[in-house]
């Protein structure tokens, strides 16, 4: 077993993904999982990688690898039978450790120390490996948001700041990717800090402010990446990051003027729901609210308050008589704002009612 599983197994923490590695050809390993009943799926074999099926699960097993060239995003390799080669091409030393059936570790580069202090390094030279793959850059991010304990290790630094120009190579698809995994943990706050520091916030995310996001943690807001980012900076990012039309559609919702104030009652919130979903409301609530308890009980009570449709559609005006066009849109819109002045309570009869003494 090798990398993450490793190491969040030494750190107590639950372990999502397990990797192995081996020796062994990928012809061989799937020869060997086949002979054992178990499906074996080549899913990088180019670069050494079969997929085992075990029970539904798939568990991805890896020759062991050496870097035959690199050029800042993408790696040839070639397959070793040496351990502490392959280990040594992994980015950092808590990602470098493996572990045997038995629960033997072997950590050639010091790894479960680093852990025990909360250091991430670097496997080697720091510059050397950041040029090997920019994206090595966002992903000690990653790991310092989420192991990071104290002051951070000052040749990581240096080589971050040196190299961060290079992460403009990389697909805003990748970049997107580490950057929601660095606002997922809870405090990200001193990784996001440093990415400041150190330059690669301003490559990354244009016009971020740190401080900003520190504002929202303070509100106890959900650990949501995409909210995090929408904290951190005003600027367009569905097309810088690539975002999916969900996301980007949440993003320009949550951009939009909170017309809400605790002290707003039972009917507004209603017409407010009416309006946007939920999931628009309490992003503004969070992003432009304040921190005191008002606010925190404005959140809660739109939660509770079941999202009001309008009862009436197109439809039910036709059964009435009305065809189809401008005039039964006109009446549609002032039986629907008469709904909403009411407070979104009204029921379809009532609306019917109205509609008819408007045709």
């Amino acid at each position: 077993m090798v990398g993450g599983a490793v190491r969040d197994m030494l750190a107590g923490r639950e372990v999502a993904d397990v990797d192995f590695a081996s020796p062994l050809a990928p012809e061989t390993v799937m020869a060997r999982a086949r002979a054992a009943g178990l499906k074996a799926v080549p899913t990088g074999i180019a670069h050494g990688t079969v997929t085992i099926v075990a029970e539904g699960q798939g568990f991805e097993v890896t020759t062991l690898r050496r870097d035959v060239q690199t050029d800042g995003r993408h790696a040839v390799v070639a397959f070793t039978d040496d351990w502490r080669e392959d280990a040594a091409r992994r980015d950092f030393t808590i990602n470098a450790m493996n572990c045997t059936r038995g629960g033997e570790i072997f950590d050639y580069f010091g790894g479960r120390a680093d852990l025990q202090a909360g250091i991430v390094r670097f496997v080697g030279d720091a510059r050397q490996r950041i040029e090997e793959d920019y994206l090595r850059i966002l992903r000690f991010f990653r790991f310092f948001a989420r192991y990071g304990q104290g002051a951070p290790d000052a040749a990581a630094v240096a080589a971050i700041q040196a190299g961060r120009a290079g992460l403009r190579q990389l697909s805003a698809e990748r970049v997107w990717s580490e950057v929601k995994k660095i606002l997922t943990p809870p405090a990200p706050l001193a990784a996001v800090t440093l990415m400041h520091e150190t330059g690669v916030l301003e490559v990354v995310l244009p016009g971020a402010k740190p401080e900003r996001l520190a504002a929202l943690l303070a509100r106890r807001a959900p650990c949501e990446p995409l909210l995090r980012v929408a904290a951190l900076t005003d600027e367009d990012l569905a097309t810088r990051l690539r975002l999916s039309g969900a996301e980007a559609a949440l993003l320009a919702g949550w951009r939009g003027t909170l017309a809400l104030r605790p002290g707003d009652d039972e009917a507004t919130l209603r017409r407010a729901l009416a309006a946007e979903t939920l999931e628009i409301l309490l992003g503004r609530v969070w992003l432009q609210g304040g921190e005191d308890a008002g606010w925190a009980r404005l959140r809660d009570r739109l939660a509770a308050t079941e999202r009001p449709v309008f009862p009436l559609q197109g439809r039910d005006l036709t059964a009435l008589g009305v065809p189809p066009g401008k005039k039964l849109g006109e009446i549609l819109r002032l039986t629907r704002q008469n709904w909403l002045k009411g407070g979104c309570v009204a029921d379809k009869q009532f609306c019917l009612d109205l509609a008819k003494s408007l045709i």
